[in-house]
């Protein structure tokens, strides 16, 4: 059994704060790139011995469900070709000892308040241009999301929805086998064509994060059949200053609870 199941409360408080505080650095030293649009490259982000364990301790195929939303995301034969597990406690309780643990502990620590100010603080080019000299004080609830694409996905250029205030992608590869299958960034021109203009190597331990605005265009080309899948951890932080993104925050977040037990007893059944 991996040895963070048998972790005390008090020190699985401490691997939360080690975590974290390794993902504020990260995010502190990450590389600004101003073009196409404002985003920070990270590297180095979870801590190796943790990044070795999230990848020795993956779900199964049959813990994940299906994610929907605007890339291909059914191949012509039914097949979902992107499947995520909500890294809330709620959600991940029906997991192993030793995997329910160890994604606890990157749960948490993505969520924390200091990964979220480290975000905001870096990302202030984007976030002020939407939400003005106030945007330190924009209500943002994260929710991380294990995500898991195989070959058939992909999503054609899109800016993200307004509902989301950043957008963070953390790549969870084995290896340097694929790093052509990162996400691409886009370039909005006058008349409208959205040419490429630089790509994310998907690399372990990396990824990237912007805040959403109208120019943030990006896309995922066709993950071929030559990977197995492309493990990601995506961290949104979701608009939450008015009564109706909270209400629809936390609404998001019970229904989805709510189905992930209705179909964990499916499976048990």
């Amino acid at each position: 059994m991996d040895q963070t199941a048998t972790l005390t409360s008090q020190a699985r408080g401490r691997e939360v704060a080690r975590v974290k505080a390794f993902v504020v650095n990260a995010i502190e030293n990450a590389r600004a790139v101003e073009k196409p649009f404002h985003h920070l490259e990270l590297e180095n982000i979870f801590p190796p011995d943790i990044y070795a364990k999230m990848l020795a301790l993956m779900p199964q195929a049959v813990e994940y469900r299906p994610m929907h939303g605007g890339g291909r995301a059914r191949a012509e034969d039914g097949t979902n070709t992107r499947v995520k597990i909500d890294l809330f406690p709620e959600y991940i309780r029906h997991m192993a000892p030793e995997k329910r643990a160890l994604w606890d502990i990157v749960g948490r620590a993505l969520c924390s308040r200091p990964v979220k100010e480290a975000f905001a603080r870096r990302l202030e080019p984007g976030l002020r241009k939407r939400f003005g000299d106030k945007f330190l004080k924009t209500g943002l609830y994260p929710i991380p999301i294990l995500t898991r694409d195989i070959p058939g996905y992909s999503i054609p250029p899109h800016p993200d929805t307004r509902w989301k205030g950043i957008t963070v992608q953390l790549y969870l590869p084995r290896d340097e086998s694929h790093t052509t299958i990162g996400t691409i960034f886009h370039e909005e021109l006058p008349d409208g064509s959205l040419p490429k203009r630089s790509q994310m190597r998907f690399a372990p331990n990396t990824g990237y994060a912007f805040a959403v605005g109208k120019d943030t265009w990006h896309s995922a080309d066709r993950v071929p059949d030559t990977v197995v899948t492309r493990d990601s951890i995506l961290l949104t932080y979701f608009v939450d200053n008015t009564l109706l993104t909270v209400l629809r925050n936390r609404g998001k977040r019970l229904g989805n609870f709510l189905l992930n037990e209705f179909r964990s007893r499916g499976r048990a059944a």
